[in-house]
């Protein structure tokens, strides 16, 4: 497969049906230039030219899957001003964590839909703001829509990574993820391999339901500290076709947060034949490992693409961003390997 860019690469094809490697992974979209999981914040990185988006899934409590990171939406939407939705405000543990503020489980898609979006991280990213208000939050189903339509208007195929998010938690509540997503998936004609859908959780339970339900590919995601062993990567490998782990799983960080030599995850990993992902690679010095800051000002851009520059060398798959644009202008500076 062939994705269009200014130098065009040979690239990999990898196991997972996040294609192309070293692919770049819009993560909530473009959320580094629009309000997470809006549809033009994944339009738009889908104009930046990445290979796939990346969207978190929860349910409503009329069972309808949409792109949420947290079930409480406060912090990403004006619930908060709508004097209707204030009974629903209340106190709720999600993965053992006392929140307190409105749930999507608790709004039914009718409720979801009079919301509008806003940008979670105003002090941080303030040209986001400008868009507050502009969009609702999208289901499933319209995400999916919107990246069909954007693959066809240029004439590229963009794949899809499906987070589902506090899987247990919507077990529990009687709001299984899984079922409604392998639906709707089988529903536009999604559910086959070569579909550049991609399932992924910080859960083993939901992803070994999934692995015997589908054929579509399963990544297991890894959060910093994680001490992963030899034996938890074979038991990960008898159900997942791949990791998606922090980048301070690859390139750990010294005391002082700046990076040295890569870990051995990757190479561990590529010998049973997963991929790997990482995430989440952002632009602002705050994010970023120390030695890549530059000036002192927590908000200002640093050094991304030394990272990203960093991360390819350690052998990774794939880079998840909220910056895609500068991730694949390091790519861009690639020579192109020989064919023939």
């Amino acid at each position: 497969m062939t994705v269009t860019r200014e130098a065009p690469q040979v690239r990999e094809v990898s196991t997972s049906s996040l294609v192309l490697t070293p692919a770049v992974v819009a993560h909530r979209g473009a959320s580094g230039h629009r309000p997470e999981h809006t549809l033009e914040a994944y339009r738009t990185a889908i104009r930046m030219g990445v290979d796939d988006i990346e969207l978190d899934l929860v349910a409503t409590r009329d069972g309808v899957l949409v792109a949420r990171h947290d079930l409480e939406l406060s912090a990403t939407t004006d619930v908060a001003e709508r004097p209707g939705l204030a009974h629903l405000r209340r106190t709720l543990v999600v993965d053992g964590v006392e929140q307190q503020g409105w749930f999507v489980q608790d709004l039914t898609i009718a409720q979801l839909k009079t919301l509008a979006a806003r940008e979670r991280m105003p002090g941080t990213r303030p040209g986001n703001t400008a868009y507050d208000g502009v969009e609702g939050v999208p289901t499933l189903t319209e995400v999916l829509a919107t990246v069909r339509a954007e693959s066809a208007r240029r004439g590229r195929p963009v794949g899809v990574a499906l987070e589902l998010k506090h899987a247990a938690h919507h077990d529990a509540v009687g709001l299984p993820l899984d079922v409604p997503l392998l639906r709707e998936l089988a529903r536009q004609g999604l559910d086959h391999p070569w579909a550049r859908v991609t399932l992924m959780s910080f859960e083993a339970p939901v992803l070994r339901r999934l692995a015997a339900r589908t054929r579509l590919p399963v990544v297991r995601l890894l959060d910093r500290g994680h001490r992963l062993t030899s034996e938890e990567l074979d038991d990960i490998d008898d159900y997942a076709d791949g990791l998606g782990v922090h980048t301070s799983l690859v390139l750990p960080r010294d005391a002082g947060g700046a990076v040295g030599a890569p870990s051995s995850l990757v190479r561990d990993a590529h010998r049973r034949g997963l991929t790997v992902h990482v995430w989440t690679v952002r632009a602002e010095n705050r994010f970023l490992p120390t030695d890549l800051r530059r000036g002192t000002a927590p908000d200002a851009l640093g050094d991304m693409a030394g990272e990203v520059r960093a991360l390819l060398a350690a052998g990774v798959d794939g880079i998840i961003t909220d910056h895609p644009e500068q991730a694949l202008a390091v790519l861009r500076e690639r020579p192109v390997p020989a064919v023939g």
